[in-house]
Formats: C-alpha cells, structure tokens, sequence
C-alpha cells in the first residue's frame, strides 16, 4: 500500500511542481521559468475578479421572468409613481396559484380615475360558460375565459361598470392565457413595485 502511494507521489509530483510555469506558459508568458504570480497572471486575476463581482452584484438585481404574459426575460425594480402600461410586480395569493404566495409580473392597465367597463358574453367555444371583455377607456384590454390551460375552471371578476376606485389597478397583459386581474380582480396600488425591462 505505501509503495502505490509512494509510486502515485512520484508520478503526481511534477505535475504539481511544474503547474505554476505551465499556467505562466498557457498565459504566454516571455520567460516560461518565471514565477507563478507574473504580470500577465496578475492582470487576469484583476479582470476575472472584476467580472466575478459584476455578477455577483448584479444578478440579485434583476429578476427573471418565466412567463409569456410580458415582453421580457428580466425585469428589475425601479420604485416610482405606478403609471398606465408600466410593467408593475406583486405578491398573488390564490388558490390558482399554488398554496404559497407568488410574484407576478404584468402591466398596470388601468388606474384610479379610469373608466373600467365588463361585458359578459356566452363562450364561443364553451356556449353554457359566460366570460367577460375588459375595456379600459373605451379600449379593450382583455377577455376572461371559462378554462384554464389545464382545464381548471375559470371565473372573471365581477365589476359594475365605472371609475377604477383610487388606490387600486386593473393589472394584465395582451396574453390570452394570463392570470390577471380578469379573474382575482383589482390589485392594492399599495402592493405594486415598479419595474423595468433589462432583456
């Protein structure tokens, strides 16, 4: 056993020993016989330091998206007034959404003072199901469905037509499978953060 070992240390050895002028070689170094810590190595370490901060700083700066409700893969928080189609983040709690709460990402739709309409109609597809068309001064900004992708049965929010009540938003997106305020309804501006596309 000592003589495998001792075979193992004879052949590892140079390997070891050799390792500081082959990485002063690898980093094209004038002189191979120099010492492991050489200019070149040292500007290298500086550079791949730097870039290793940047990450590390950076990446819990933004947040990444999983969904297809908005137009980006990152977001990150920008704080601010909340204004019409700004991308807004919020903590949804509902049964649909799983036992714990998420964070969702969408567009602040419409605001307080905003005249906020719904219309039900019988589903094209579904004709005992109702749903309902969202508009939003007069533009349309979403229709409920009756199901979900996994077939979980959807209701839409009930809203009598009006003024959005101050402190509160109608929050969704163009994506006919989102999970908005179609379905759970008006959202605290009190619980939106806002943010900002990064890619």
């Amino acid at each position: 056993m000592l003589r495998l070992a001792w075979n193992a240390g004879k052949v590892a050895w140079p390997k070891i020993r050799d390792l500081a002028r082959n990485a002063a070689d690898a980093l094209q170094s004038i002189e191979p016989g120099q010492p492991f810590i050489q200019t070149r190595l040292a500007k290298a370490i500086l550079i791949v330091s730097a870039i290793a901060l940047f990450v590390w700083w950076a990446l819990p700066q933004l947040i990444w998206v999983r969904s297809p409700s908005i137009d980006a893969w990152a977001v990150r928080k920008v704080g601010g007034t909340v204004e019409r189609h700004d991308l807004v983040m919020f903590e949804l709690r509902h049964p649909l959404a799983g036992p714990l709460p998420v964070n969702v990402t969408k567009y602040a739709l419409c605001l307080p003072g905003d005249r906020l309409a719904s219309y039900t109609m019988h589903s094209d597809r579904y004709p005992k199901r109702l749903e309902a068309a969202f508009f939003c001064n007069g533009s349309l900004i979403g229709v409920s469905k009756p199901y979900g992708r996994s077939g979980q049965r959807l209701d839409y929010f009930r809203w009598k037509n009006g003024p959005v009540p101050e402190g509160r938003a109608y929050i969704g997106s163009a994506y006919k499978d989102g999970f908005d305020s179609r379905y759970f309804g008006l959202v605290p501006i009190s619980a939106l953060t806002r943010m900002e596309r990064v890619l």
